[in-house]
């Protein structure tokens, strides 16, 4: 072999570098190949949603994505919808985007574009030991059961090599290659439109008047699409996925495209026929609403757009690939260590799919209301709440969302963000999840204590054990802990690395060190209990 590494990556895009960044994190380099000669070029949309800043800021990159995100945009600004930027407004989606969810998270969702966010996910990769390499493609793999082996080839020298990597992930877009050769179909609602993004520069800001805005979707006889203005507001893209009546629209926008049209078309979503627009660049691409019918197939593991693809109407796609990324870095870590059960790994598609499923329907029943009524005949899903998709999404069978304010702690969802307090100063509970298991116990919950420290002892799971509410740990201020989590003062919860609750005893009636054995092992994957191993512990 030319190269041997735990885990390649195929995209180095927003996703594949994502993953990277997860398994470094977990301590486990990998080799991250793209296709393209670097990272993003065109300004591509993403509203980074509040699990994804979480996911970030575990990865030690909150601050830098703040700093970069502030540099193009107005951080608290609104989604709203337009006849044209000049004219007549439709609709206030939200008036600020952060309202009604700050309180849910430590973190806040920023408006950000992938040529931002990329080269910083690409510097902290291989600062946590990944290789990277642009301008690289496979050419073929195979899966030989206890690995992968896959061909690469340098696009500007046409120099090929060999890898192996115990497993793959493929991250390489909708239009993935690694899915087509492993047989994958994709299922839901097929093309939507065959759209295009145009990247331009006109002087914009008197149009604002004053409005602070983050996306101004167009609705208009002409086109139907959306605007994303940057600071200095002198420039900017507009995607269009209709033209003409929205009723009736035509969804082909590549035949006959022209720099003159593409003008035309953002002169009708200014709303100013005159003004002056010089046309940097235009990128087609087609909307779509579909989910992949596997995950996984042996050692090959799909995230992001090769797995779930969706219209750009709450900003879900890339959000639901980094959680794919998070979901899957911690086992595959599990699973290199020696740590999981022979079922962990075929817990990512069981717990993803569904979600990323439920997720393309409704970035596409928000599509269908916002921009393309016309669709509706065919059905959607009722809409949830933007924040039941971000942050109560679950890993419970039949049950893949809930309200975040309601869920209180529940096994399968993501655990409540809860200020605490640590010599002083205050702390997320978020801030403690990462590489290990976490285990809560409020000042009541002695007995819980320390049967959770001796299972962790007699398994050799890495758990790290908090008390909530006692002066020489963790200092509940508020007092609301037990209540955020769903369990009595003298209860325990058992988290997940991934923040994901994985049980909880609501009081101590059952306190048994095997009880809390069973339900790490459980949720490694295990059907029985590992070898005792040397305890790793924190109290």
């Amino acid at each position: 072999m030319d190269h041997d590494v735990p885990v390649l990556i195929v995209g180095g895009s927003l996703i594949g570098m994502t993953s990277a960044v997860l398994l470094g994190q977990q301590g486990i380099p990998s080799l991250v190949v793209e296709r393209h000669p670097g990272s993003a070029i065109h300004p591509r949309a993403a509203l980074i949603l509040q699990r994804s800043m979480e996911i970030l800021r575990e990865a030690g990159i909150e601050d830098v994505i703040q700093r970069r995100s502030a540099e193009q945009f107005d951080q608290e600004a609104a989604i709203m919808a337009v006849e044209t930027l000049a004219g007549k407004e439709i609709a206030w989606y939200l008036p600020t985007l952060n309202e009604g969810v700050r309180d849910l998270s430590p973190c806040r969702r920023l408006f950000a574009t992938q040529v931002a966010i990329e080269p910083v996910l690409a510097e902290r990769a291989r600062e946590l030991g990944a290789e990277t390499r642009f301008g690289t493609e496979v050419t073929s793999f195979t899966d030989h059961g206890d690995g992968v082996t896959a061909v690469l080839r340098d696009r500007a020298t046409g120099t090929t090599s060999t890898v192996r990597a115990r497993y793959l992930i493929a991250a390489d877009g909708a239009h993935s290659g690694i899915r087509e050769r492993l047989g994958i179909g994709l299922g839901g609602h097929g093309v939507l439109s065959k759209s295009v993004t145009i990247y331009f520069h006109a002087e914009m800001a008197a149009l604002l008047r004053e409005r602070s805005l983050g996306v101004i979707m167009v609705v208009n006889p002409t086109l139907q699409g959306f605007f994303r203005i940057e600071k200095p507001y002198r420039s900017g893209f507009l995607a269009v996925h209709g033209l003409g009546d929205p009723r009736h629209p035509d969804s082909d926008l590549w035949t006959g495209l022209t720099d003159e049209r593409c003008v035309e078309l953002v002169r009708a979503a200014l709303g100013v026929p005159d003004i002056d627009v010089e046309i940097d660049d235009v990128m087609k691409w087609e909307a779509t609403a579909q989910t992949a019918d596997r995950f996984s197939s042996g050692n090959v593991f799909l995230v992001g757009d090769s797995a779930h693809s969706m219209p750009p109407y709450g900003g879900y796609g890339g959000n639901t690939g980094i959680h794919d990324a998070h979901n899957l870095a911690w086992k595959l870590k599990a699973a290199l260590d020696g740590t999981a059960g022979p079922g962990l790994l075929d817990t990512y598609e069981t717990e993803r799919r569904p979600v990323a499923r439920f997720t393309v329907e409704q970035a596409y029943a928000r599509y269908v209301t916002r921009a393309a009524p016309f669709l509706a005949a065919g059905g959607m899903e009722p809409l949830v709440g933007d924040a039941d998709i971000d942050l109560g999404y679950r890993y419970v069978p039949g049950q893949v969302h809930g309200n975040p304010r309601e869920l209180a702690g529940s096994p399968g969802s993501r655990a409540p963000h809860h200020v605490l307090t640590r010599d002083g100063a205050p702390i997320s509970t978020h801030d403690l999840f990462g590489r290990r298991f976490v285990a809560f116990a409020p000042a009541g919950a002695d007995e819980w204590a320390a049967a959770a420290t001796a299972a962790a002892a007699a398994t050799g799971i890495a758990l790290d054990v908090h008390r909530v509410g006692r002066a020489d740990s963790f200092t509940d201020t508020t007092g609301g802990f037990c209540a955020a989590y769903g369990i009595g003062p003298t209860g325990l919860v058992l988290v997940r690395p991934d923040g994901v609750v994985a049980w909880r005893a609501s009081d101590d009636t059952q306190v048994a060190a095997e009880t809390v054995a069973t339900a790490l092992t459980s949720a490694l994957g295990h059907a029985a209990l590992p070898r005792a191993a040397e305890p790793a512990v924190h109290s």
